[in-house]
């Protein structure tokens, strides 16, 4: 929720990218592919993101110009992984992961392709005709809440997929859900820094200085040697 009140997508959402302590405190790790949901330099948005397993089936189809939304489909992985003790989709390439994906998920209904190319249509149109498996199927002693969450998170049209907010107040969710505890970001994150070329060592220095200072303002009481 706090990253993507930013404006910031993560990209590469996995169980590995998630610390947690002896308290069970949270902490998500490695935003080196993190790019702002609208990035206006659409090399950075390159659909090679996210670690296969958890990856979007838009990006698997080639969607470019895709959002937030990726990072909600990951969530849906990771939750299963919990619920199953094993990755939901260990697709071997992008048509193995495909495959896995509609398995379980069943085909996408015309109406939420929408988003995906003409080619993407007629390549997924060649798949057999697989029904929804059912999560009780696959995770047989989860809980109705548990299997809802997942459905709602792991669904083929990103508009369909649950925000953040809502993921957290999903029933599932109650006993730990606190809006109190849940802060915003301030502001949309700046990205303007990677953007520049050229730099010298100079710039560079004087660019990480000012980013250091936004998050900890009290330095101008270091004096200066």
């Amino acid at each position: 929720k706090y990253i993507h009140s930013a404006n910031v997508m993560h990209r590469d959402l996995k169980p590995n990218n998630l610390l947690v302590n002896a308290n069970c405190d949270l902490k998500i790790c490695d935003l080196g592919l993190a790019r702002l949901s609208a990035e206006l330099d659409q090399s950075f948005m390159t659909v090679y993101v996210v670690t296969r397993w958890y990856r979007a089936p838009e990006l698997l189809l080639g969607k470019k110009d895709y959002d937030k939304t990726i990072d909600i489909w990951s969530v849906g992985c990771i939750l299963s992984e919990l619920l199953g003790r094993k990755p939901l989709f260990p697709g071997k390439d992008y048509v193995d992961m495909l495959k896995k994906i509609v398995d379980k998920i069943g085909n996408p209904a015309l109406e939420d392709q929408d988003h995906i190319s003409e080619k993407a249509k007629n390549f997924l149109a060649g798949f057999a005709k697989t029904p929804h498996v059912g999560w009780k199927n696959v995770y047989p002693n989860a809980s109705a809440p548990a299997l809802d969450l997942l459905d709602k998170l792991l669904q083929f049209n990103p508009k369909k997929r649950l925000t953040p907010e809502e993921a957290l107040a999903h029933p599932y969710m109650a006993e730990l859900h606190d809006p109190d505890d849940e802060p915003e970001c301030e502001g949309e994150f700046d990205f303007d820094y990677e953007q520049r070329q050229n730099l010298s060592d100079a710039n560079i220095r004087d660019l990480t200085f000012q980013e250091i200072k936004q998050y900890h303002n009290p330095a101008s009481k270091f004096k200066k040697r």
